[in-house]
């Protein structure tokens, strides 16, 4: 799977005529499922679009971490330092997890 665009992944609710002329003029490759009632359909990458439960689920993971959801840190710089260890640590968690079920055979 190439990444290398640049792209916006998003649900159908930002299906709009409005949103996919500001991506297009910003070169970006809208990657959002077409709403029920969009006469003229579009295509879109449905692989990539998989790629948003990830996403996802990593936010969820990082909602655990009571500092960041109430945004304790006023600075940016600080509040992108904790971000970034939660991220590890959300990582290491997932990477032991994995490791885990191999050892176990699953």
């Amino acid at each position: 799977m190439d990444l290398t665009e640049k792209q916006v992944l998003a649900d159908r609710a930002y299906d709009s005529n409005r949103i996919l002329k500001l991506l297009e003029e910003q070169s970006a490759t809208p990657v959002i499922p077409n709403k029920e009632n969009r006469r003229k359909p579009r295509k879109w990458d449905k692989e990539i679009y998989k790629e948003r439960h990830l996403i996802e689920c990593f936010f969820n993971k990082v909602k655990n971490y009571r500092r960041l959801v109430t945004r304790f840190d006023k600075k940016a710089d600080t509040f992108m330092a904790f971000l970034t260890l939660a991220s590890i640590m959300v990582w290491l968690v997932t990477m032991n997890l994995v490791t885990c079920k191999k050892h176990r055979g699953q």
